[in-house]
């Protein structure tokens, strides 16, 4: 049998709270070993959870544990870069949570360093495994739009008042706003559907009058054949929809999230039977034809199962299979949010090299 593969989570935000914690703990073979917070309620809803798990203040004791086999960073995102090149350094495996770093030129730093030190590197880029992109990764597979001429996607929000004084993302700091938060999903989306794009041009921007950061964007990728639009806006009270996608042979849209953040949020435990499947009141909706005939109906989602992106990592380092996001990955979605930021400072479409 392979050896269990002993966890530390740095950060027990959001992130290390909903999306990370979990699934390292229901999935078989992973080991929620140490979790580092100094946040006094924090530590209490960890030690109430995972009572088996040692709770930490500093990260530093989960970096330099050598029981410690692999390091997930769930930290903000100022510091994604220094705890990921600390944990390879100590010759660790690492997840990093989305976004990658700040800049592309720390992601490839990052993939270089994974590379010497032959450790498995990998973005949490989770959203491939919510119900929403695997039925379209299914539908586009399938064929059956036709050649793809126009894609949009939206990831709106609500949220006209400041989160509150522990909101870093609202605040002026490297990585923060919700382009980089949001942003970083939806491109990393799009390049899972259709690769590397010819160009970016962009508009990131400010709708609050108080904001400190970029709460407000929209991207279009340039690709050979269309274009995909990425869309998010901080006050949208009405969402734009979770995917647009017209072809040549017809056209799919569809509303509505991923059900797994709230349900984790909630506290639920992802091990029931019928984790992650939506409720038909947001399933998508399909036009198109077929020998002359039309045809218009609703698509049944996928189920979603980020369980699958830590079975996934577990089989990987475990020498069995090849990891399904990479850090190569990781870092071309850094390289657009790049691009991206180039245009829009220069007001003009930025070619991708």
């Amino acid at each position: 049998m392979e050896n269990i593969i002993r966890t530390g989570i740095i950060g027990y935000g959001l992130s290390g709270r909903v999306f990370h914690a979990p699934f390292v703990d229901v999935v078989e073979g992973l080991e929620l070993s140490k979790i580092s917070t100094s946040d006094p309620e924090k530590i209490s809803l960890a030690k109430e959870r995972y009572p088996h798990t040692t709770i930490v203040a500093d990260a530093k004791n989960i970096v330099e544990d050598p029981e410690i086999d692999l390091v997930i960073v769930a930290s903000p995102n100022t510091v994604h870069f220094h705890w990921a090149k600390e944990a390879l350094l100590a010759n660790k495996h690492v997840v990093v949570e989305k976004p990658f770093t700040v800049n592309y030129a720390e992601a490839q730093e990052l993939v270089e360093l994974s590379k010497q030190k032959n450790k498995i590197l990998s973005v949490y880029h989770n959203r491939r495994f919510t119900s929403d992109t695997r039925t379209v990764k299914k539908i586009l597979t399938s064929g059956i739009l036709g050649d793809v001429v126009d894609y949009e996607t939206h990831f709106d929000r609500f949220r006209p008042d400041p989160k509150g004084v522990m909101a870093w993302r609202e605040e002026a700091l490297p990585g923060s706003g919700i382009f980089h938060d949001l942003g970083s999903h939806l491109i990393d989306q799009s390049l899972y559907f259709f690769g590397m794009p010819l160009a970016v041009t962009a508009n990131i921007t400010r709708m609050r009058s108080w904001s400190k950061a970029n709460d407000s964007f929209d991207i279009w990728l340039h690709y050979p054949t269309h274009k995909a639009i990425l869309k998010s806006s901080i006050l949208a009270k009405m969402p734009g929809p979770t995917y647009q996608i017209h072809g040549t042979k017809g056209s799919f849209i569809k509303y509505g999230l991923d059900v797994q953040e709230e349900h984790l949020d909630r506290g639920d435990i992802p091990n029931t039977p019928d984790w992650g499947k939506e409720p038909e009141s947001i399933w998508g909706t399909m036009k198109t034809e077929y020998e002359g005939v039309e045809m218009t109906s609703i698509v049944e989602s996928e189920n979603g199962d980020y369980r699958d992106y830590f079975i996934n990592l577990r089989d990987a380092i475990w020498g069995k299979c090849d990891l399904a996001v990479t850090a190569e990955e990781g870092a071309n979605v850094m390289k657009i949010i790049d691009l991206a930021f180039q245009s829009d400072k220069e007001k003009r479409t930025v070619e991708v090299k």
